[in-house]
């Protein structure tokens, strides 16, 4: 990914589900007339407004967003994928005189962000099309069967219930001719200018988190979660897509297709969504050195008033 300016100034807020990180993206956006980006694997999926927690109607009036809902769930999505959307942005000079302010819980976009992931080429639309259909008619173990084959290295590295990354290792392998290893092991270039970048985590504990998941999940099903899963079902997708694997799209669809009542697909989505938090959590605390800024707070806190006390 070259002939790309690093971004300056640069402020990146990360932080488990319902930890309030998107609040305060918002609020510095507005404060700033910056643009917020979004840094979160699911919040990138069309369909899915409410069931991940996408910026609502009224927050996008009040602040410029980027990268929300602008794939179709039809579509797979990595980090490298966001990686080339973010170098986009800055080559189109969207981002250009604005404060971009990175907020999500998706680590790996993080790390891409300061170069931590290669620049896999492009694939092409027909191969990949022809390996997700390969997926779906012959499983996960037989395309890792294949893989073994042409990339013995990579299918050993890969569990074989694992059809994602499988057919990513084939698509990229049959596009460039070259293993995705070869393409993993080339340095990353850095979108943002690191010595002035901003990094945050924002974590209110595990007790805090708990309590709003419960009360943001039944939120969501009050707003429309429930339609937005129907219409994803209705759309007859292959499960093991990414959209499809979001919070909420089973244990929701499991109520629709009368396999268990609401109350019990909502409690199972709020016993997933706690569980998530946690391996987010867990990732930051183990992956984000001191470069990253660690902040504890609650509902009650002012966040005008916390972002000044970190003097951004």
């Amino acid at each position: 990914m070259t002939g790309i300016e690093p971004l300056q100034d640069a402020v990146l807020i990360a932080g488990p589900t319902a930890s309030g990180k998107s609040a305060a993206a918002l609020e510095l956006a507005r404060r700033l007339g910056g643009v917020v980006v979004n840094a979160d694997s699911m919040q990138v999926y069309s369909v899915l407004d409410v069931v991940t927690a996408r910026p609502s109607a009224d927050d996008l009036a009040l602040a410029e967003h980027r990268l929300y809902g602008h794939v179709h769930p039809s579509a797979g999505y990595s980090a490298g994928h966001w990686q080339r959307d973010v170098g986009d942005l800055i080559r189109s000079g969207a981002l250009a005189g604005k404060r971009a302010i990175f907020t999500g819980g998706t680590g790996l976009y993080f790390k891409a962000l300061a170069g931590g992931l290669s620049d896999i080429p492009e694939t092409d639309q027909a191969i990949r099309d022809k390996w997700r259909d390969l997926l779906a008619a012959d499983g996960p173990a037989g395309l890792h069967r294949q893989l073994t084959e042409l990339d013995p290295e990579t299918a050993a590295a890969l569990r074989p219930t694992d059809g994602q990354r499988i057919v990513r290792a084939l698509e990229v392998l049959e596009s460039t001719g070259r293993p995705i290893r070869h393409w993993q092991s080339l340095p990353g270039v850095p979108l943002i200018e690191l010595a002035s970048v901003r990094r945050i985590v924002i974590d209110p504990g595990r007790y805090v988190t708990n309590q709003r998941v419960a009360g943001r999940f039944a939120k969501m099903v009050n707003d429309g979660a429930l339609d937005e899963v129907k219409a994803l079902l209705d759309l007859n997708l292959d499960s093991a897509l990414p959209a499809m694997r979001a919070i909420g799209v089973d244990e929701l669809g499991c109520y629709l297709a009368g396999k268990m009542t609401l109350a019990g697909a909502i409690d199972r989505a709020i016993v997933a969504t706690r569980q998530y938090a946690k391996r987010q959590r867990t990732w930051f605390r183990n992956q984000f050195g001191p470069e990253w800024e660690r902040i504890s707070t609650s509902d009650e806190v002012n966040w005008v008033q916390l972002l000044d006390e970190i003097r951004l």
